[in-house]
C-alpha cells in the first residue's frame, strides 16, 4: 500500500488578531453611553406627557389682573375648563384674609342706640362665591364640604376672643354673613357651572364695583361619588392703578399728610366761592 505522505504545509495558520487603539475603544464606549442617556431622557418626556395626558383637572381664567380705576363698575371673569371624564365640577372663589368686628345694638336707658356687645373675627374671607354644576347636597356629604369650607355654612371664623363663649357666637358670625351678602361680598346662593358634554365646563365669575382689592384664589374641585378626586387654584389679583390708586395709597401710608392736604383744599375751595358769590 502506498504510504500516506504528512503534508507539507505544516500547522494551519490562524488569522492574525490585530489590536484596537485605545482612543477607538473609549469613543465607542462615550458613545454607547450616550445612546442610552438619549433613551432615558426620551422614556422620562414620553412618561411626562402621558402624566399630562391623563390630568383629570384642569382650569384657568380668562385674565387672571382686574384693574380698577376711577371708572371701575364691575367686571366679569370667565373661568372654564376640562376634565377627563363625568363628574361635578365645584368653584369657590375667596377674597384676602381679613380681620372683622361684629358689633351688637342695645337701647340704653330705653332712649338711645349704643353698641354693647361685639365679637372679633380672623381669617374672614374678604369676598367669598360658590359656583357648582348641581346643588351641592346632591355632589357630596356634609363631612367632605366642611373640611374644604365649600358653601357659606361651612366657613370657618377664628375668634379673636377666646373668652366669648360658644353659645355668644352664633348670632354674630350669621350677621357677619348677612351684612357681606348685603354688600354682595357673599353669594346668597349657589351659581351654576355650565358643562359641555361631560368634560368641558364654565363659569362667569361677576365682582361688584365694591370688591376688595387683594391677592384672590379661586378653587375648582372635581367630585365623583362623594368624593374629591382632583383639585386645582388659580391665583387672582384685584388693584387699584391710576391716579386712584395714588391717592389710596397716599391717604393710608401718609394719613396726617392727607387730612392736612383735604382740610386745605376744602378751605381755598370755600374762600374761592366766597370771593365769587361776593362779585356777582
Amino acid at each position: 500500500m502506498p504510504s500516506r505522505r504528512r503534508s507539507d504545509r505544516g500547522p494551519a495558520a490562524r488569522p492574525a488578531i490585530v489590536p484596537v487603539p485605545v482612543p477607538v475603544v473609549i469613543a465607542l464606549v462615550i458613545g454607547l453611553l450616550a445612546g442610552l442617556a438619549t433613551m432615558a431622557g426620551l422614556a422620562v418626556v414620553m412618561g411626562a406627557r402621558a402624566q399630562q395626558q391623563v390630568q383629570p383637572l384642569v382650569a384657568d381664567l380668562s385674565k387672571h389682573l382686574v384693574a380698577i380705576t376711577t371708572a371701575f363698575s364691575g367686571t366679569d371673569v370667565l373661568l372654564f375648563g376640562a376634565t377627563d371624564g363625568p363628574g361635578d365640577v365645584v368653584l369657590v372663589v375667596r377674597g384676602p384674609r381679613t380681620t372683622k368686628v361684629v358689633r351688637k345694638k342695645a337701647r340704653l336707658a330705653g332712649v338711645i342706640w349704643a353698641n354693647r356687645d361685639s365679637v372679633t373675627y380672623d381669617n374672614v374671607p374678604a369676598f367669598y362665591q360658590v359656583f357648582a354644576s348641581r346643588p351641592l347636597e346632591e355632589i357630596a356629604p356634609k363631612s367632605v364640604l366642611s373640611r374644604h369650607q365649600i358653601g357659606t355654612e361651612n366657613l370657618v371664623f377664628t375668634k379673636v376672643d377666646q373668652s366669648v363663649t360658644d353659645s355668644f357666637v352664633p348670632g354674630f358670625r350669621a350677621a357677619l354673613v348677612r351684612l357681606n351678602q348685603k354688600q354682595q361680598l357673599y353669594g346668597e346662593g349657589v351659581l351654576p357651572v355650565t358643562q359641555l358634554a361631560n368634560r368641558l365646563f364654565r363659569a362667569e365669575l361677576h365682582f361688584p364695583a365694591n370688591v376688595p382689592t387683594g391677592s384672590y384664589s379661586v378653587e375648582v374641585y372635581l367630585i365623583r361619588q362623594g368624593d374629591v378626586v382632583s383639585a386645582e387654584i388659580t391665583p387672582l389679583v384685584i388693584s387699584k392703578i391710576g391716579l386712584g390708586a395714588e391717592i389710596f395709597d397716599f391717604a393710608h401710608q401718609q394719613a396726617p399728610l392727607y387730612g392736612l392736604a383735604a382740610i386745605l383744599v376744602a378751605v381755598i375751595t370755600g374762600w374761592a366761592a366766597a370771593i365769587m358769590l361776593r362779585r356777582n
